[in-house]
């Protein structure tokens, strides 16, 4: 079993959402974690990956993070003006 030092807070694990949705291209985890805008421990950022890939917003292909989660605004607009 992990001991685990700290567990991340919301802010962060938006903040770790927001920075992988942003990336052009698809980053890998060191890639990722030095491109946040704020320094978290590198154990509550994996913590924080674990979890986006249990919930299927990430997956991991090779070394790479793709963000899988659909949340596209104009798809969502053009969900929510449909006539059911």
């Amino acid at each position: 079993m992990i001991n685990i030092l700290h567990y991340p807070k919301l802010d962060s694990i938006l903040m770790v959402e927001r920075t992988v949705q942003n990336f052009e291209d698809y980053p890998t985890r060191m890639e990722l974690w030095r491109s946040l805008p704020k320094q978290m421990q590198y154990q509550t950022f994996k913590l924080i990956l674990n979890y986006l890939e249990k919930s299927n917003k990430i997956i991991f292909e090779d070394d790479k993070i793709i963000w899988i989660f659909p949340n596209n605004k104009k798809l969502n607009e053009l969900i929510d003006g449909a006539i059911i």
